[in-house]
């Protein structure tokens, strides 16, 4: 198979770019980049979990959303580009209340001005949390 990338990421890469950011503070860690997919992780831990103890929807949401983004963004045609979010899914299929959950985020379409992905979020046991997709406008950057 032929990467989908054209800036490969790295996770140190992708750590540095992150840091004081939403991602960071919640505490989303950059575990490895293959040909076509992107993984991470986040804690399920007191930034991340609703009043009930479990995960908050919101708190997937991001994860879904940084991954889809970083990902869409080491695929664009043009250095004068910038993939943003233009629409976000999540459907919440079971509850998690600690350790980490671990996203993985997919290509269904790379275009030249949108893109759509798919992110996976799993419990350490492997199971499917939320079901996510993202869909990406390529935009000319701004200056």
């Amino acid at each position: 198979m032929s990467s989908v990338w054209t800036h490969t990421p790295t996770v140190e890469e992708m750590q540095v770019h992150s840091e004081n950011t939403a991602v960071s503070t919640m505490g989303i860690e950059f575990l490895e980049a293959g040909d076509d997919y992107l993984k991470a992780r986040m804690p399920v831990d007191q930034r991340t979990v609703q009043p009930f103890g479990i995960l908050h929807g919101g708190a997937s949401v991001v994860l879904a959303e940084t991954l889809g983004s970083v990902a869409a963004n080491h695929c664009l045609r043009k250095p004068t580009q910038a993939a943003v979010g233009l629409e976000i899914n999540a459907n919440h299929i079971r509850s998690v209340s600690s350790g980490w959950v671990y996203g993985t985020a997919r290509p269904h379409h790379i275009g030249g001005s949108t893109q759509v992905w798919e992110i996976r979020i799993e419990d350490e046991q492997g199971r499917l949390t939320c079901i996510s997709r993202i869909t990406m406008a390529v935009i000319n950057r701004p200056g």
